[in-house]
C-alpha cells in the first residue's frame, strides 16, 4: 500500500523539523547549517526549500512545535474545577515540560534572539501564556483590565524560573513562590 502524497509531504516536513530541532539544541541556531539539516533529515536541499522559505522559517516551525507541546502538557495536567489548583498544577506541568532537553534554550533564549522578542512573545501568547491567562481569569475574575499585564508579567516570571531551574535552582522554591504570589494577588484583588 503506497503512502499518499500528503502523508509523504507531512513525513518530510516532520523529518526536517525533528532533525533541525536536534541540531539547534546541540549547536544552536547560528552554528547549524542547512546542509547539516538536510543530511540529518535524510532529504534533499530542494525538499527543505519546498517546505520552508529558509532556515529561519524552519526554526520558527520548531519553536511553534515546542510551544504547542508545552501548552498541551499544561492543559493535560491542569484540568480542575478549582482555579487555584489548576494554576498550581499548570505551573508544575510547565516546569516539567521545560525539562525536555534543549526546550528552555530553544524557547527562551534562541527564539527571542532569532525570531525577535515580539514574534517569540506572540507564539507564547497563543500557547502556554493562553493557558495561564485562562487560569488567572478563572481565579481572579476581579482582575478586569489588569488581566493582560498580569498574565504577561507572570509569564515572564515563569520563564525566568524555568531558566533558573535548568541552571540548578531548587524547583520547589519557585513553586512555593508561585503559590504565595497567586494567593497574594487573590487577597489583594478581593479587598
Amino acid at each position: 500500500m503506497s503512502r499518499s502524497n500528503r502523508e509523504r509531504t507531512e513525513q518530510t516536513r516532520q523529518a526536517l523539523i525533528d532533525a533541525s530541532r536536534r541540531l539547534f539544541v546541540e549547536k544552536g541556531y547560528a552554528e547549524t547549517a542547512t546542509p547539516e539539516i538536510v543530511t540529518a533529515a535524510g532529504v534533499t536541499r530542494g525538499a527543505l526549500y519546498h517546505h520552508f522559505e529558509d532556515k529561519k522559517a524552519l526554526f520558527r516551525a520548531v519553536i511553534e512545535c515546542e510551544a504547542r507541546a508545552v501548552a498541551a502538557a499544561i492543559e493535560a495536567r491542569s484540568a480542575s474545577y478549582d482555579a487555584r489548583a489548576m494554576l498550581i498544577a499548570g505551573a508544575s506541568a510547565y516546569f516539567d515540560a521545560m525539562m525536555a532537553q534543549g526546550r528552555t534554550r530553544l524557547l527562551l533564549i534562541e527564539a527571542p534572539a532569532v525570531l525577535g522578542p515580539l514574534a517569540s512573545a506572540a507564539i507564547d501568547a497563543e500557547n502556554a501564556e493562553a493557558t495561564l491567562r485562562a487560569g488567572l481569569a478563572a481565579m481572579l475574575p476581579e482582575a478586569g483590565a489588569m488581566l493582560e499585564p498580569l498574565t504577561s508579567l507572570l509569564s515572564a516570571a515563569f520563564d525566568r524560573a524555568a531558566i533558573a531551574i535548568e541552571a540548578g535552582a531548587e524547583r520547589r522554591h519557585y513553586e512555593q513562590v508561585i503559590a504565595v504570589l497567586l494567593d497574594g494577588l487573590a487577597d489583594h484583588l478581593r479587598r
